[in-house]
């Protein structure tokens, strides 16, 4: 997290919360810097909406891409999230996690400065969009990307509990990076409370379990991240038009699908040819595991992605003609 405008600092803003203290060394960036990086916040370079405020793409003066995350007064968030976003990535860093290059809190504004990501979110190359098809292969590696970020936040205590292709972004190379963690809670503070969290996600990928009972636990993640891995075989949203049902979730019509052995029939056209079986089965098995009702019957983080990185292993051939191999499969 090198850059010139790096300063320590031991309060986000006493005009904004004089008990809030930044934990970590942070970054500052001055609001005059992203009026210039972004021609004093031009709406042609204004580039998404979230859940925060608008989305901005700059340039620094030193020639760093960046994102800015602009809090917007009808947001549905607030100092909280701010807080919370510029908490976690001070002290999660890792090739996976989106990485946090200041935030900048003059003027009674809001504002986080990420890395820019050339190629934006994974929804927009799912569908809704007129970006070409990726491969199956493509795919994978980005749910494994995905699943390594998850699983490292997982190991460090902390529930990102808005997990959705949307906050799963893209680089230039298609590394796959997790992103937006105003929602996200720590480990400890579930253990210290021994409370439930007031239910907050997002429609179609909100686990029921927690949904219904409050509690959260890494496993609400993984439920999430199932409906994610569906998203990306069948090239369809989280919520769906079905021709007899009308609108259910897909993590509802996909286990119904894999119960009746009809998965195929709902994988996007652009892949299904080129998918080995050997890999789709594995694929389906991890993801419907992800949607157990119960989150104790749902496979870790660790787990989903072994299972993932093993599907790609048998659609890149790596594993074939072996009798202990093919054995294995069998019984998995």
């Amino acid at each position: 997290m090198g850059s010139k405008y790096s300063k320590a600092t031991n309060s986000i803003n006493d005009a904004l919360n004089s008990s809030y203290r930044v934990p970590f060394e942070s970054f500052r960036v001055p609001f005059v810097d992203l009026q210039e990086a972004t021609n004093n916040f031009d709406e042609k370079f204004h580039i998404g909406l979230g859940g925060f405020g608008k989305v901005y793409r700059g340039v620094l003066r030193d020639g760093t891409k960046v994102a800015l995350k602009r809090y917007t007064p009808e947001s549905n968030q607030g100092l909280q999230e701010f807080q919370t976003e510029i908490e976690i990535l001070s002290f999660c860093s890792h090739p996976h996690l989106v990485s946090l290059i200041g935030y900048c809190d003059e003027r009674n504004e809001m504002i986080l400065v990420y890395d820019y990501m050339e190629n934006g979110n994974l929804r927009s190359h799912l569908y809704g969009s007129d970006l070409p098809s990726m491969s199956w292969e493509q795919r994978l590696e980005i749910c494994i990307g995905a699943a390594r970020g998850l699983h490292y936040l997982h190991t460090s205590a902390v529930i990102h509990r808005d997990v959705k292709s949307i906050n799963i972004l893209l680089d230039e190379n298609f590394v796959a990076k997790i992103t937006d963690f105003g929602l996200s809670k720590k480990r400890t503070e579930l253990d210290q409370t021994h409370l439930s969290t007031l239910v907050q996600g997002t429609l179609g990928y909100l686990d029921p379990e927690y949904f219904n009972r409050g509690q959260l636990t890494e496993k609400t993640d993984v439920y999430s991240f199932g409906v994610v891995l569906f998203e990306v075989l069948c090239a369809r949203p989280a919520i769906v038009q079905t021709p007899s049902r009308g609108m259910i979730s897909l993590a509802k019509w996909v286990v119904e699908s894999q119960k009746k052995g009809q998965l195929e029939q709902i994988i996007d056209p652009n892949i299904v040819a080129e998918i080995r079986p050997e890999s789709l089965r594995i694929f389906g098995e991890t993801a419907v595991k992800c949607l157990a009702l119960s989150g104790e019957d749902r496979p870790s983080m660790g787990d989903v992605l072994w299972k993932l990185e093993y599907a790609l292993r048998l659609q890149e051939s790596v594993i074939q003609d072996d009798p202990d191999c093919k054995s294995m499969i069998s019984v998995i």
